[in-house]
């Protein structure tokens, strides 16, 4: 089964968070993964709205927590604490 990797970000920092942002992609990337919503428009209904939601694709949950885990996504976080508040989680698909 396929796994969806969910973001919600107050990016409070642009700067810093660029340098996240692309480092991040290429461990994304590495991992099979490809983005399907970065940024753009929403429609928070319900809870709290955060400026910034991004989704991504990853053939499966151990894939994307090895994502989370690798060398490269921990550097995009050194970037990222500090610049951001933010929520992440993995979620398995059914498709």
């Amino acid at each position: 089964m396929g796994a969806l990797w969910i973001a919600h970000v107050t990016v409070t920092d642009d700067e810093s968070y660029a340098k996240y942002a692309a480092l991040a992609t290429e461990a994304i990337a590495d991992h099979g993964g490809h983005f399907i919503a970065r940024g753009g428009r929403f429609v928070q209904l319900e809870g709290r709205e955060r400026p910034r939601n991004v989704v991504a694709r990853f053939p499966d949950v151990e894939t994307a927590e090895k994502c989370y885990h690798s060398a490269t996504y921990q550097q995009a976080l050194s970037h990222a604490r500090g610049a951001s508040e933010r929520e992440l989680m993995i979620i398995e698909t059914n498709e």
